[in-house]
């Protein structure tokens, strides 16, 4: 996998742009990681606990049905809906969670848009015993009550963010104010690959066991590596955990999609790579959706886990060098694509998948049938019913 410089840059991307207060956490956080990234104990512990208790390694699954529906490419699909609490989120948690466990921190905080993210935070502390408080924006909350009444009932402190437009931007901003007064007894679980390092590569390492499992299984499903690696794009975690084990391997094209809400013309859309420009959000330096004035522009997406102006720095570097492509899909395509794949399938995706799944729709066509194209499922869609009920 590709290695970020020894101050977290991807090229010109990441890095730390944080006050000094946040410096000396992020420090000590830093060589925490290090440290016991390269400790077997801790490695077997959460191979223990991803194995055990999240289910994996998640299945490879073929699509038969709908390979067979659009002719074509053969679409095999990661199941991560299948995890533990229902999404790739909790790989992720579980590693941070046992890092600040190892590191003496006994209160963690953590944003999040969508909820799965809060959920599986939620999920992490009760299971080691740990004090969790998520920040959720006000609207997220609305539009994502199941997830808030599961972390609440896992025993996590769910904080309303009104500030701004209620999403994830916000509920970052709140997050990064807590860790900043708190720094010396609380742990900071950012649940995607984007913040100041080492954050992205953090959160790619506890992810990339993604990639890791669909190199094997494909290999043993189809005796080959796959063409086409598709994910959706929002910071960026379940794409970066699926393409970076792959970054060396340039036979397989790696194709992220992010949210073109009602179309990028439109200006509603959370599509930071497509129609955004560089600067600093959140303490580094990446791809962002920006006004006219350089100031951080409001997103929209009918998934909450998209709705972010930023994404991650490797995914950035990615973008530049051409390792991978990035596109948009939008709100009607991605409720078209989760019909589809619910009817003929039996399965329903997350709101955030559906968009992968619906560029899938679309690429699978134009190609032949011996070419393999491989869809992060990320999530499972039962978060969105009540969305649903209402855009179908």
């Amino acid at each position: 996998m590709l290695q970020p410089t020894t101050t977290g840059f991807f090229g010109e991307f990441g890095g730390r742009f944080v006050p000094p207060v946040l410096e000396e956490a992020l420090a000590e956080l830093e060589r925490a990681f290090n440290y016991w990234q390269a400790d077997p104990s801790f490695q077997a512990e959460l191979r223990s606990m991803l194995r055990d208790y999240v289910g994996r390694p998640t299945p490879l699954y073929f699509a038969h049905r709908l390979t067979a529906a659009l002719g074509g490419a053969r679409i095999y699909l990661k199941r991560e809906d299948l995890n533990h609490t229902g999404a790739h989120k909790i790989n992720n948690s579980l590693g941070q969670a046992l890092l600040a466990q190892r590191m003496g921190k006994r209160r963690v905080i953590a944003e999040t848009g969508a909820g799965q993210h809060g959920v599986a935070t939620a999920t992490a502390c009760a299971l080691l015993g740990l004090e969790a408080v998520v920040y959720m924006g006000e609207v997220d909350m609305q539009r994502q009550a199941p997830n808030v009444a599961r972390m609440q009932l896992l025993g996590a402190q769910v904080s309303p963010v009104t500030k701004g437009a209620g999403t994830l931007k916000d509920a970052v901003d709140a997050a990064l104010v807590d860790y900043a007064n708190n720094a010396d007894s609380t742990f900071y679980l950012l649940g995607s690959a984007v913040g100041p390092h080492p954050y992205p590569l953090m959160v790619r390492e506890f992810q990339s066991v993604i990639g890791q499992e669909v190199r094997q299984q494909i290999m043993e499903s189809a005796g080959r590596l796959p063409d086409y690696l598709v994910a959706c794009v929002g910071g960026g975690s379940n794409a970066i955990g699926l393409f970076a084990p792959f970054y060396a391997d340039t036979g397989v094209r790696m194709v992220g999609v992010e949210a073109g809400g009602k179309g990028l013309a439109s200006g509603k859309h959370a599509a930071a790579l497509t129609g955004g420009t560089v600067g600093v959000i959140h303490g580094f330096c990446a791809y962002a959706k920006r006004d006219a004035n350089g100031e951080i522009a409001p997103t929209y997406s009918i998934a909450a886990g998209l709705d972010y102006p930023g994404v991650g720095p490797e995914h950035c570097f990615y973008k530049d060098t051409g390792r991978a492509s990035y596109t948009t899909v939008t709100d009607t395509e991605a409720l078209q694509a989760l019909q589809l794949l619910a009817r003929l399938e039996g399965i329903i995706p997350a709101l955030e998948s559906s968009h992968a799944l619906a560029y899938a729709c679309k690429l699978a066509p134009t190609l032949s049938p011996e070419q393999i194209i491989v869809v992060n499922l990320s999530g499972r869609g039962d978060k969105d019913l009540e969305s649903l009920q209402q855009f179908l």
